[in-house]
């Protein structure tokens, strides 16, 4: 009997793009399994960005690692490459509103509570980002929305027939099963 869930995911495969949306709903498998739903969304936007960058950047190979990890009160997110040089990130101010790629990075830091990048040894580096899981672990307590109490009076519906007293029931007819 396993007493506690696993708090840690690591997947290896090569940064291709066909590659990057299995890993994207890998991660989505794991945090639901974790009961982190709400952490999904930001979780494969920033793992995508990651990834997207060890495809576009890494030398000499696209190999890489992508772990999530489980911690107290946040989730981390890294990806290892074998490139040793660390990202460098642009000015996302200065950076031309129609232009299609160097925002990434930029993408990573707005979704995550912190990130950032560190060398691996002498021939790769790690690039992770957190986000918290307080808020996605505690449920909210479920309340009802509560209405203003505004009366208003009764409608009145038109009597279309006779009136009928249902306190007596009316008998009807009786009938026969036998033709004739």
């Amino acid at each position: 009997m396993i007493s506690y869930p696993s708090r840690h995911c690591t997947v290896e495969l090569q940064a291709l793009p066909s590659r990057i949306g299995q890993v994207r709903r890998i991660v989505s498998a794991q945090l639901r399994y974790w009961h982190l739903d709400p952490l999904i969304d930001r979780a494969a936007l920033g793992v995508t960005e990651l990834l997207t960058n060890v495809h576009q950047h890494a030398q000499p190979d696209k190999m890489c690692t992508v772990e999530i990890e489980l911690l107290l009160d946040r989730l981390k997110v890294s990806v290892r490459d074998h490139d040793p040089r660390l990202p460098v990130v642009g000015d996302v101010e200065d950076a031309d509103s129609f232009a299609t790629c160097g925002r990434g990075l930029a993408m990573v830091a707005a979704v995550s509570e912190s990130w950032g990048a560190r060398p691996d040894g002498e021939s790769g580096k790690v690039v992770w980002f957190t986000l918290p899981t307080r808020a996605a672990v505690r449920p909210k307590a479920a309340r009802p929305p509560q209405l203003p109490a505004v009366e208003k009076p009764a409608r009145r519906f038109a009597e279309v027939g006779p009136r009928v007293d249902l306190r007596r029931p009316e008998h009807a007819p009786a009938r026969s099963a036998v033709v004739g």
